[in-house]
């Protein structure tokens, strides 16, 4: 794998991240089955709150794997607060994660099921960090909004998202992106599992502060196909689309999920 870029092909996917990035095999990967039999219910965790300005929405970027929606983070405008958190965090970007089937595209499971898809809404730890790329690289420098995706009726919310995604065909490609609130694809019941856990791509930092969302929203197979659609390969490249991008659950090991009442 030496002089290849990570990616979620035979040749350089989940398996063999562990070859260029020794944290894969760490302690407190992610994702992870939740187990709701397991999972511990605490009465100290308190209610999310989210505070995001549409206005902050900059672009959507493709990364040859997947596809950011970036914000402006350089005031606390567009954030997280509450929950296992303490202190502000800035909404940075969110992203999506799907599998090559409408059956199989989460990254986390519950109880061992699997989603069409997963949302994460990717925040940084302003009261301790002075920008993104500081904050990925602390055990406390990111909290992660995970939101299951299920096969359904199409997600008017999605929209404004896959409009974009026939101009960002190809690895590196931007497109402006303007007025979107994030917390429209949230779902309207708030309640969470959260545990300590990592990035779910490389360079795979246990940075993160999981908060998955019990409720899913829903996406349509046609919308799941769109995704799949975009090509991630660069420019000069055989083309390649993203047919899927999951990295398959990690062990457990000796952590607690926490659930809100």
């Amino acid at each position: 794998m030496a002089g290849q870029e990570w990616g979620y092909s035979k040749e350089n996917g989940p398996e063999k991240w562990h070859l260029l990035f020794p944290n894969a095999k760490g302690s407190h990967q992610s994702p992870i089955n939740i187990s709701t039999a397991d999972a511990q219910k605490d009465p100290a965790l308190k209610n999310l709150k989210m505070s995001y300005d549409p206005a902050k929405a900059r672009a959507v970027f493709n990364n040859g794997n997947s596809f950011n929606v970036e914000y402006d983070d350089s005031d606390d405008s567009s954030g997280l607060e509450g929950g296992p958190l303490s202190g502000h965090y800035r909404l940075n970007h969110f992203h999506f994660h799907w599998g090559a089937s409408d059956d199989h595209g989460s990254e986390h499971t519950v109880d061992g099921a699997v989603y069409a898809a997963e949302l994460h809404l990717v925040h940084w730890n302003a009261n301790k960090y002075k920008s993104f790329q500081e904050a990925f690289q602390h055990p406390d420098g990111l909290a992660v909004i995970g939101v299951f995706l299920k096969i359904g009726n199409s997600n008017p919310v999605l929209k404004n998202v896959i409009d974009v995604l026939g101009d960002i065909n190809g690895k590196g490609k931007r497109s402006a992106f303007a007025n979107f609130d994030p917390s429209a694809l949230l779902p309207s019941n708030l309640d969470y599992w959260t545990y300590p856990g990592s990035l779910t791509t490389p360079p795979l930092y246990e940075s993160v502060t999981w908060i998955v969302m019990k409720t899913p929203v829903t996406v349509s197979s046609q919308q799941l196909a769109k995704f799949r659609s975009v090509v991630g390969s660069a420019p000069g490249e055989k083309p390649c689309n993203m047919t899927h991008n999951t990295r398959p659950t990690q062990p457990l090991k000796n952590r607690v999920v926490k659930a809100s009442l």
